[in-house]
Protein backbone atom coordinates (compact mmCIF):
# COMPACT_ATOMS: atom_id res chain seq x y z
CA UNK A 1 0.00 0.00 0.00
CA UNK A 2 1.78 3.05 -0.97
CA UNK A 3 1.76 5.88 1.51
CA UNK A 4 -0.04 8.68 2.31
CA UNK A 5 0.88 12.30 1.13
CA UNK A 6 -0.61 15.23 2.60
CA UNK A 7 -2.14 17.90 0.83
CA UNK A 8 0.68 20.05 2.14
CA UNK A 9 3.62 18.28 0.19
CA UNK A 10 1.40 17.67 -2.81
CA UNK A 11 1.51 21.29 -2.81
CA UNK A 12 5.01 21.96 -2.53
CA UNK A 13 5.37 19.69 -5.33
CA UNK A 14 4.20 21.68 -7.87
CA UNK A 15 2.43 25.04 -6.32
CA UNK A 16 -0.66 25.82 -8.41
CA UNK A 17 -0.38 29.03 -10.82
CA UNK A 18 -3.06 30.57 -8.54
CA UNK A 19 -0.60 30.33 -5.36
CA UNK A 20 2.79 31.91 -7.18
CA UNK A 21 3.89 35.27 -7.32
CA UNK A 22 0.81 36.52 -4.93
CA UNK A 23 0.77 37.21 -1.25
CA UNK A 24 -0.13 34.03 1.27
CA UNK A 25 -1.44 33.19 4.26
CA UNK A 26 -1.32 30.80 6.34
CA UNK A 27 -3.67 28.80 8.68
CA UNK A 28 -1.67 26.26 10.64
CA UNK A 29 -0.49 24.64 13.74
CA UNK A 30 2.20 21.76 15.36
CA UNK A 31 0.41 19.05 13.44
CA UNK A 32 0.74 20.86 10.07
CA UNK A 33 4.30 19.16 9.27
CA UNK A 34 5.23 16.92 6.25
CA UNK A 35 6.67 13.52 5.90
CA UNK A 36 9.65 14.59 7.55
CA UNK A 37 8.25 16.74 10.29
CA UNK A 38 9.19 19.72 8.83
CA UNK A 39 6.26 22.46 9.99
CA UNK A 40 3.93 23.63 6.96
CA UNK A 41 5.14 27.59 7.87
CA UNK A 42 9.12 26.96 7.26
CA UNK A 43 8.33 25.30 4.07
CA UNK A 44 5.83 27.43 2.25
CA UNK A 45 8.03 30.47 3.03
CA UNK A 46 10.89 28.37 1.34
CA UNK A 47 9.31 27.47 -1.59
CA UNK A 48 7.42 30.68 -2.37
CA UNK A 49 10.16 33.08 -1.40
CA UNK A 50 8.73 36.70 -0.22
CA UNK A 51 4.68 35.07 -0.50
CA UNK A 52 4.09 34.16 2.90
CA UNK A 53 2.69 37.13 4.55
CA UNK A 54 0.46 36.62 7.68
CA UNK A 55 0.13 33.08 9.43
CA UNK A 56 -2.74 32.41 11.49
CA UNK A 57 -3.36 29.91 14.65
CA UNK A 58 -6.87 28.04 15.81
CA UNK A 59 -7.45 27.10 19.25
CA UNK A 60 -4.20 26.11 21.74
CA UNK A 61 -2.33 28.01 19.79
CA UNK A 62 0.13 28.26 16.59
CA UNK A 63 2.50 26.98 18.83
CA UNK A 64 -0.19 24.56 20.70
CA UNK A 65 0.95 25.82 24.33
CA UNK A 66 -2.79 26.40 25.20
CA UNK A 67 -4.26 23.47 27.21
CA UNK A 68 -7.79 24.40 28.14
CA UNK A 69 -10.58 25.69 26.53
CA UNK A 70 -11.79 29.46 26.55
CA UNK A 71 -8.13 30.28 26.72
CA UNK A 72 -7.00 32.63 24.17
CA UNK A 73 -3.24 32.81 22.53
CA UNK A 74 -1.90 36.28 22.16
CA UNK A 75 -1.10 37.52 18.32
CA UNK A 76 2.53 37.31 18.20
CA UNK A 77 5.21 38.08 15.53
CA UNK A 78 7.34 34.61 14.63
CA UNK A 79 10.93 34.95 15.53
CA UNK A 80 12.39 32.88 12.84
CA UNK A 81 9.86 33.59 10.07
CA UNK A 82 9.29 36.90 11.17
CA UNK A 83 5.74 36.62 10.69
CA UNK A 84 3.07 38.31 12.28
CA UNK A 85 0.53 35.68 13.78
CA UNK A 86 -2.96 36.48 14.72
CA UNK A 87 -4.80 34.42 16.77
CA UNK A 88 -8.65 33.52 15.57
CA UNK A 89 -9.47 32.00 18.79
CA UNK A 90 -10.36 33.99 21.87
CA UNK A 91 -11.56 37.98 21.93
CA UNK A 92 -11.18 37.21 18.14
CA UNK A 93 -13.07 34.48 16.58
CA UNK A 94 -13.01 35.91 12.85
CA UNK A 95 -9.55 36.89 10.91
CA UNK A 96 -9.09 40.72 11.03
CA UNK A 97 -10.64 42.36 7.31
CA UNK A 98 -8.04 44.27 6.91
CA UNK A 99 -5.11 41.56 7.71
CA UNK A 100 -7.40 39.46 5.52
CA UNK A 101 -7.67 41.29 2.49
CA UNK A 102 -3.66 41.73 2.82
CA UNK A 103 -3.30 38.41 0.56
CA UNK A 104 -4.58 36.60 -2.18
CA UNK A 105 -4.93 33.12 -1.46
CA UNK A 106 -5.04 31.69 2.44
CA UNK A 107 -3.89 28.30 2.68
CA UNK A 108 -5.29 26.30 5.64
CA UNK A 109 -3.23 23.15 6.75
CA UNK A 110 -4.65 21.80 9.87
CA UNK A 111 -4.76 18.25 11.34
CA UNK A 112 -8.72 18.06 12.23
CA UNK A 113 -10.03 14.34 14.26
CA UNK A 114 -13.23 13.80 12.44
CA UNK A 115 -15.38 15.17 15.45
CA UNK A 116 -18.29 17.62 15.50
CA UNK A 117 -16.74 19.14 18.39
CA UNK A 118 -13.19 20.25 18.07
CA UNK A 119 -13.29 23.79 17.33
CA UNK A 120 -11.09 23.58 13.98
CA UNK A 121 -13.92 23.08 11.47
CA UNK A 122 -15.90 25.96 13.25
CA UNK A 123 -12.51 28.29 12.58
CA UNK A 124 -12.22 27.20 8.99
CA UNK A 125 -15.84 28.01 8.65
CA UNK A 126 -15.35 31.43 10.02
CA UNK A 127 -12.31 32.07 7.92
CA UNK A 128 -14.20 30.66 4.62
CA UNK A 129 -16.82 33.14 5.32
CA UNK A 130 -14.46 35.97 5.88
CA UNK A 131 -12.11 35.50 3.19
CA UNK A 132 -15.54 35.54 0.71
CA UNK A 133 -16.40 39.19 1.80
CA UNK A 134 -12.92 40.16 1.61
CA UNK A 135 -12.79 38.38 -2.01
CA UNK A 136 -10.00 35.83 -1.02
CA UNK A 137 -9.13 32.72 -2.34
CA UNK A 138 -9.24 29.76 0.48
CA UNK A 139 -7.03 26.54 -0.34
CA UNK A 140 -7.59 23.60 2.07
CA UNK A 141 -4.02 21.23 1.94
CA UNK A 142 -5.76 18.35 3.32
CA UNK A 143 -4.96 15.62 5.49
CA UNK A 144 -6.40 12.16 6.33
CA UNK A 145 -9.57 11.95 9.25
CA UNK A 146 -7.81 9.67 11.73
CA UNK A 147 -10.45 7.76 13.01
CA UNK A 148 -11.55 6.64 9.31
CA UNK A 149 -14.19 8.35 7.00
CA UNK A 150 -16.42 5.32 6.38
CA UNK A 151 -18.05 5.47 9.81
CA UNK A 152 -20.80 8.59 11.19
CA UNK A 153 -22.30 8.57 14.31
CA UNK A 154 -24.79 10.12 16.45
CA UNK A 155 -27.80 12.90 16.39
CA UNK A 156 -27.77 15.88 13.64
CA UNK A 157 -27.47 19.16 15.19
CA UNK A 158 -30.18 21.50 15.55
CA UNK A 159 -29.74 24.49 14.75
CA UNK A 160 -31.01 26.42 17.36
CA UNK A 161 -27.98 24.86 19.36
CA UNK A 162 -25.32 26.05 17.31
CA UNK A 163 -22.14 27.26 18.49
CA UNK A 164 -18.48 27.24 18.36
CA UNK A 165 -18.31 23.80 18.81
CA UNK A 166 -20.91 23.31 15.61
CA UNK A 167 -21.63 25.57 13.93
CA UNK A 168 -23.85 24.10 11.42
CA UNK A 169 -26.14 20.60 11.19
CA UNK A 170 -23.35 17.58 11.59
CA UNK A 171 -23.50 14.44 13.25
CA UNK A 172 -20.90 13.73 16.07
CA UNK A 173 -18.66 11.62 13.99
CA UNK A 174 -19.08 13.12 10.53
CA UNK A 175 -16.55 10.94 8.00
CA UNK A 176 -15.64 14.00 6.38
CA UNK A 177 -11.84 15.13 6.47
CA UNK A 178 -11.37 18.90 7.44
CA UNK A 179 -11.20 18.98 2.98
CA UNK A 180 -14.60 17.83 2.35
CA UNK A 181 -16.22 19.69 5.17
CA UNK A 182 -14.96 22.60 4.16
CA UNK A 183 -16.63 21.91 0.75
CA UNK A 184 -19.76 20.41 2.93
CA UNK A 185 -19.80 23.99 4.78
CA UNK A 186 -19.73 25.96 1.63
CA UNK A 187 -22.41 24.17 -0.53
CA UNK A 188 -25.19 23.39 2.15
CA UNK A 189 -24.18 27.07 3.88
CA UNK A 190 -23.81 28.75 1.09
CA UNK A 191 -20.61 30.52 2.23
CA UNK A 192 -19.55 31.89 -0.82
CA UNK A 193 -16.28 31.00 -1.03
CA UNK A 194 -13.61 30.13 -3.75
CA UNK A 195 -12.53 27.10 -2.53
CA UNK A 196 -10.04 24.72 -3.53
CA UNK A 197 -9.41 21.39 -1.69
CA UNK A 198 -5.54 19.89 -2.51
CA UNK A 199 -6.56 16.16 -1.35
CA UNK A 200 -4.13 14.10 0.34
CA UNK A 201 -2.71 11.52 -1.49
CA UNK A 202 -3.35 7.76 -1.33
CA UNK A 203 -5.01 7.81 1.33
CA UNK A 204 -8.56 5.75 1.48
CA UNK A 205 -11.88 6.37 3.34
CA UNK A 206 -11.04 2.72 5.28
CA UNK A 207 -7.48 3.54 6.63
CA UNK A 208 -7.03 4.70 10.16
CA UNK A 209 -4.53 7.20 10.58
CA UNK A 210 -1.97 4.13 11.97
CA UNK A 211 -2.45 2.70 8.51
CA UNK A 212 -1.36 6.35 6.53
CA UNK A 213 2.26 5.62 7.42
CA UNK A 214 2.69 9.48 8.54
CA UNK A 215 3.95 10.60 11.76
CA UNK A 216 1.55 11.67 14.74
CA UNK A 217 1.94 14.48 15.80
CA UNK A 218 -1.02 15.71 18.38
CA UNK A 219 -3.32 18.12 17.00
CA UNK A 220 -4.18 19.62 20.35
CA UNK A 221 -2.69 19.19 23.92
CA UNK A 222 -5.17 16.93 25.49
CA UNK A 223 -4.84 14.57 22.33
CA UNK A 224 -1.56 12.70 22.68
CA UNK A 225 -2.41 9.60 20.59
CA UNK A 226 -4.79 8.29 18.27
CA UNK A 227 -6.09 6.05 20.91
CA UNK A 228 -7.92 9.33 22.51
CA UNK A 229 -8.84 10.36 19.29
CA UNK A 230 -10.96 7.18 18.67
CA UNK A 231 -13.05 7.52 21.99
CA UNK A 232 -13.06 11.66 22.20
CA UNK A 233 -16.38 11.21 19.58
CA UNK A 234 -18.35 10.13 22.65
CA UNK A 235 -15.58 11.21 25.64
CA UNK A 236 -16.08 15.20 24.62
CA UNK A 237 -19.26 15.16 26.02
CA UNK A 238 -17.95 14.77 29.65
CA UNK A 239 -16.89 18.48 29.40
CA UNK A 240 -20.12 19.13 29.57
CA UNK A 241 -20.60 17.41 33.39
CA UNK A 242 -18.84 16.85 36.79
CA UNK A 243 -16.77 14.11 35.30
CA UNK A 244 -13.23 14.20 35.04
CA UNK A 245 -12.43 13.63 31.13
CA UNK A 246 -8.92 13.04 32.08
CA UNK A 247 -7.04 16.10 31.67
CA UNK A 248 -4.44 16.63 33.78
CA UNK A 249 -3.52 12.84 33.24
CA UNK A 250 -1.56 10.99 30.41
CA UNK A 251 -3.82 9.41 28.87
CA UNK A 252 -6.77 12.46 28.41
CA UNK A 253 -10.36 11.14 27.29
CA UNK A 254 -9.48 7.46 27.64
CA UNK A 255 -9.42 7.71 31.26
CA UNK A 256 -12.69 9.07 32.85
CA UNK A 257 -13.98 9.45 36.35
CA UNK A 258 -14.61 11.01 39.89
CA UNK A 259 -14.09 10.75 43.55
CA UNK A 260 -18.13 9.03 43.76
CA UNK A 261 -17.79 6.82 40.88
CA UNK A 262 -17.53 2.99 42.19
CA UNK A 263 -16.67 1.43 39.05
CA UNK A 264 -17.88 -2.07 40.00
CA UNK A 265 -21.43 -1.10 40.50
CA UNK A 266 -21.29 0.57 37.12
CA UNK A 267 -19.59 -2.49 35.19
CA UNK A 268 -22.86 -4.52 37.04
CA UNK A 269 -25.07 -1.93 35.73
CA UNK A 270 -23.48 -2.50 32.20
CA UNK A 271 -23.91 -6.05 31.70
CA UNK A 272 -27.17 -6.06 29.80
CA UNK A 273 -26.28 -3.35 27.58
CA UNK A 274 -22.24 -3.87 27.11
CA UNK A 275 -21.29 -1.37 24.58
CA UNK A 276 -19.35 -3.41 21.71
CA UNK A 277 -15.97 -3.20 20.49
CA UNK A 278 -14.60 -1.62 23.79
CA UNK A 279 -13.08 -3.03 26.99
CA UNK A 280 -13.73 -0.66 30.41
CA UNK A 281 -10.90 -1.66 32.39
CA UNK A 282 -11.67 -0.46 36.28
CA UNK A 283 -8.64 2.62 36.33
CA UNK A 284 -7.98 5.50 39.36
CA UNK A 285 -5.90 8.43 38.53
CA UNK A 286 -5.59 11.69 40.57
CA UNK A 287 -5.63 14.49 37.68
CA UNK A 288 -2.89 16.75 38.12
CA UNK A 289 -4.93 19.81 37.18
CA UNK A 290 -8.56 20.66 35.81
CA UNK A 291 -11.49 18.86 37.43
CA UNK A 292 -10.58 17.38 40.64
CA UNK A 293 -7.09 17.74 40.25
CA UNK A 294 -5.28 16.83 43.39
CA UNK A 295 -8.02 14.39 44.04
CA UNK A 296 -8.36 10.56 44.18
CA UNK A 297 -10.50 9.57 41.00
CA UNK A 298 -12.46 6.23 40.26
CA UNK A 299 -13.31 5.02 36.95
CA UNK A 300 -12.73 3.59 33.57
CA UNK A 301 -10.11 3.49 30.79
CA UNK A 302 -11.49 2.98 27.31
CA UNK A 303 -9.27 0.45 25.52
CA UNK A 304 -11.06 -0.28 21.82
CA UNK A 305 -10.54 -3.88 20.64
CA UNK A 306 -12.61 -3.47 17.35
CA UNK A 307 -12.88 -0.53 16.00
CA UNK A 308 -15.32 -1.61 13.30
CA UNK A 309 -17.41 -2.23 16.02
CA UNK A 310 -17.43 0.68 18.31
CA UNK A 311 -19.69 2.91 19.10
CA UNK A 312 -18.09 6.32 20.42
CA UNK A 313 -20.90 8.35 20.88
CA UNK A 314 -23.31 5.83 21.45
CA UNK A 315 -20.91 4.40 24.43
CA UNK A 316 -20.53 7.54 26.16
CA UNK A 317 -24.18 7.77 26.22
CA UNK A 318 -24.80 5.00 28.13
CA UNK A 319 -22.23 5.51 30.43
CA UNK A 320 -23.69 9.17 31.44
CA UNK A 321 -26.91 7.44 31.82
CA UNK A 322 -25.68 4.60 34.02
CA UNK A 323 -23.73 7.25 36.22
CA UNK A 324 -26.88 9.86 36.28
CA UNK A 325 -28.97 6.94 37.13
CA UNK A 326 -26.34 5.55 39.83
CA UNK A 327 -25.22 8.76 41.32
CA UNK A 328 -28.68 11.31 40.99
CA UNK A 329 -27.12 13.91 43.98
CA UNK A 330 -23.40 13.59 43.02
CA UNK A 331 -23.21 13.79 39.10
CA UNK A 332 -24.10 17.35 37.65
CA UNK A 333 -24.40 18.68 34.45
CA UNK A 334 -21.33 21.32 33.95
CA UNK A 335 -22.68 25.01 33.89
CA UNK A 336 -21.99 27.65 31.50
CA UNK A 337 -19.72 29.29 30.49
CA UNK A 338 -18.61 27.04 27.81
CA UNK A 339 -16.44 28.20 24.67
CA UNK A 340 -17.43 31.68 24.59
CA UNK A 341 -21.69 30.77 25.42
CA UNK A 342 -22.36 31.90 28.71
CA UNK A 343 -26.08 31.06 29.10
CA UNK A 344 -26.76 27.31 27.24
CA UNK A 345 -26.00 24.51 29.62
CA UNK A 346 -22.63 23.04 27.81
CA UNK A 347 -24.16 19.38 27.05
CA UNK A 348 -26.62 20.78 25.17
CA UNK A 349 -24.00 22.87 22.99
CA UNK A 350 -21.94 18.98 22.87
CA UNK A 351 -24.83 16.98 21.94
CA UNK A 352 -26.38 19.66 19.08
CA UNK A 353 -29.77 19.00 20.95
CA UNK A 354 -31.35 19.29 24.47
CA UNK A 355 -33.31 17.13 23.84
CA UNK A 356 -30.76 14.34 24.56
CA UNK A 357 -29.95 15.44 27.92
CA UNK A 358 -33.51 15.56 28.91
CA UNK A 359 -34.06 12.13 27.84
CA UNK A 360 -31.28 10.85 29.90
CA UNK A 361 -32.64 12.55 32.95
CA UNK A 362 -35.77 11.22 32.36
CA UNK A 363 -33.80 7.61 31.77
CA UNK A 364 -34.99 6.80 28.75
CA UNK A 365 -32.67 3.92 26.99
CA UNK A 366 -29.49 5.10 25.07
CA UNK A 367 -30.63 2.07 21.93
CA UNK A 368 -34.29 4.30 22.00
CA UNK A 369 -32.26 7.55 21.23
CA UNK A 370 -29.82 6.03 18.71
CA UNK A 371 -32.63 4.43 16.94
CA UNK A 372 -34.67 7.81 16.87
CA UNK A 373 -32.01 9.45 15.21
CA UNK A 374 -30.95 6.76 12.23
CA UNK A 375 -33.34 8.57 9.94
CA UNK A 376 -31.87 12.00 10.05
CA UNK A 377 -28.39 10.47 10.37
CA UNK A 378 -28.90 7.63 6.64
CA UNK A 379 -30.35 11.52 5.33
CA UNK A 380 -26.75 13.01 6.17
CA UNK A 381 -24.76 10.22 4.61
CA UNK A 382 -26.43 10.14 1.29
CA UNK A 383 -26.17 13.90 1.38
CA UNK A 384 -22.43 13.69 2.27
CA UNK A 385 -21.47 11.40 -1.00
CA UNK A 386 -21.29 14.21 -3.07
CA UNK A 387 -18.68 15.94 -1.06
CA UNK A 388 -16.23 12.78 -0.56
CA UNK A 389 -12.99 13.77 -2.19
CA UNK A 390 -11.38 10.05 -1.67
CA UNK A 391 -12.91 6.69 -1.80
Amino acid sequence: MAQVVPGLEVFLEDPPAWARGVPLGLLCHPASVDRKLRPAAKLVAERLPGQLQVLFSPQHGFLGEKQDNMVASPDFADPRLKLPVFSLYGPRLDPPMEVLQGVRVLLVDLQDVGTRVYTYGATLARVMTAAARAGVKVSILDRPNPIGGLQVEGNILKPHWASFVGPYPLPMRHGFTLGELACYYNATQKLGCDLTVIPARNWRRAEYFDQTGLPWVLPSPNLPTLEGALVYPGQVLLEGTNLSEGRGTTRPFELFGAPFLEPWRILQELRSISPPGVILREAAFEPTFHKWAGELCWGFQLHVTDRWAFKPYYTTLVLLSVIRRLYPDQFSWRQPPYEFEYERLPIDLLTGDGAIREAIDAGHPIPELEAAWQPELEGFLRESQAFRIYH
